[in-house]
């Protein structure tokens, strides 16, 4: 296999077949192939894009570069969702229980925090002893047991991808809509779905900032589950500010944990319930989206969503006391420092990057694979775009672990913020949902 030649060919705006991306990938995997000209690879096709046969091929590839999760044995749906990442975006982390609760198998994988984004997977280790490293049988046997696993990409599954999204990260070429699509899809084909529910996020702090390219994104995405037989939905949410009160590990665990109690931000529940609402109806569990609500919203109330949290924990190692003294369990950052508003007037903006910034300046994220992440800090996000404030109201509480940290991100929270006199424009909180028949706008989420 000539690599530089199918550098070159995409360079050139050429098309590559599949049996070239299908031995190109298998080669990466095994280390036939340096990162030096995957990177190449990479950038061409960032600039070059790829046609739709193309992308079914890499993502075909990279499934097959490694194992599947086999849960045929099962006799009721298995339904996952992914989001394409934010900042406080701990949905995951809620709606895996609750879903389970109303009888569907969640065989959730998720990924890791990186740049501005959050992660899932160190969310879920903020919990003291908490193993996200399952392998493929031994997820099988707690979805056959408990209806759901929250777990990380293994090695055995699209071992390619794993390998080339790092590389991806590090040459600058995440937001290319073909490799983020093949990334995605190549996981979540691995877990032997019923269907997938996707979350993709759009305004400033989303991969996607625009919402055509949003749009472009989720039906790429819907064509490569619906070939595959997996019926596949998509709702655009808005990231155009932080999802919920708390970002940061340990302090977005206590925030999952309260709104399974039945309280906590309305943003993060109406988020939550619009994907799960979609979960249901995909696993045949409700025939329109007011059923699913109230089927969520009973699981919730009862307390069995948050029973259902309490055995995942147990079944995966973690601190079961967690649950119910969340504080008691967590990490804590020995500094909080609170940011007041210099001046009287409305919040326009809250800049998601800015504050995911924020975080890792505290040592709460990632700018490379390899970095290690404190769980106790953290950016609590008190006041959102078109809240009213005085002169000294509290903004934002930094968590912070040394005063050098804390100094660092308080400069970024400064810039998160704006406080002017004319109220932001509304955005809905749920703006679209896509599907393999189209594009729906939706008027009835909340705003943010």
């Amino acid at each position: 296999m000539n690599v530089v030649a199918l550098i070159e060919r995409k360079r050139n705006g050429g098309e590559l077949a599949a049996d070239e991306l299908r031995d190109l990938m298998r080669a990466y995997a095994a280390d036939e192939v340096p990162d030096y000209q995957m990177s190449a690879l990479a950038m061409a096709i960032y600039f070059r894009g790829m046609t739709d046969a193309e992308i079914e091929a890499l993502t075909t590839a990279m499934l097959a570069s490694g194992r599947t999760l086999d849960l045929s044995r099962l006799t009721v749906p298995r339904i996952d969702k992914h989001s394409t990442g934010g900042v406080g975006d701990k949905v995951s982390i809620i709606l895996a229980p609750l879903v389970a609760a109303c009888g569907v198998a969640v065989p959730m994988m998720s990924g890791r925090g990186l740049g501005h984004t959050g992660g899932t997977l160190d969310k879920l280790e903020s919990i003291p002893g908490f193993n996200v490293r399952l392998s493929l049988e031994e997820t099988a046997r707690q979805v056959e047991r408990l209806g759901v696993a929250m777990i990380g990409q293994t090695g055995e599954i699209a071992p390619a991808d794993r390998k080339f999204y790092a590389l991806r990260d590090a040459s600058a070429t995440v937001e290319a809509i073909p490799l983020i699509s093949a990334s995605i899809m190549s996981k979540k084909l691995a877990e032997g779905l019923t269907g997938l529910v996707l979350d993709v996020k759009t305004g400033a702090g989303a991969f996607m900032p625009k919402l055509e390219d949003a749009i472009r994104l989720a039906r790429t995405m819907i064509a490569l589950g619906e070939r595959r037989g997996c019926p596949t939905v998509a709702l655009l949410t808005d990231m155009d500010a932080p999802l919920g009160i708390a970002c940061g590990n340990a302090l977005e665990m206590e925030e999952s944990i309260a709104l399974l109690r039945g309280w906590g931000p309305s943003d993060l529940r109406e988020v939550t319930l619009a994907l799960g609402a979609e979960m249901l109806m995909l696993a045949g569990k409700a025939r329109h989206e007011v059923e699913a609500r109230h089927t969520l919203e009973a699981a919730l109330a009862s307390g069995a969503a948050l029973e259902k949290f309490r055995e995942i924990v147990v079944a995966q190692g973690g601190d079961a006391r967690v649950v119910d003294d969340p504080r008691a369990v967590l990490a804590q950052a020995p500094i909080q420092w609170e940011f007041r508003a210099e001046r009287a007037g409305i919040v326009q903006r809250v800049e998601p990057r800015a504050i995911g910034r924020a975080i890792i300046a505290l040592g709460g994220g990632r700018t490379q694979v390899s970095d290690s992440v404190d769980p106790a800090v953290g950016v609590l996000v008190h006041s959102r775009p078109g809240a009213a404030v005085e002169a000294g109201t509290r903004l934002a509480t930094i968590h912070a672990r040394s005063e050098a940290s804390r100094e660092a991100a308080a400069a970024m929270v400064r810039e998160a913020f704006r406080v002017g006199d004319e109220p932001p424009a509304p955005r809905p909180l749920v703006s679209h949902r896509v599907t393999a028949r189209g594009v729906e706008e939706l008027t009835f989420a909340g705003a943010s």
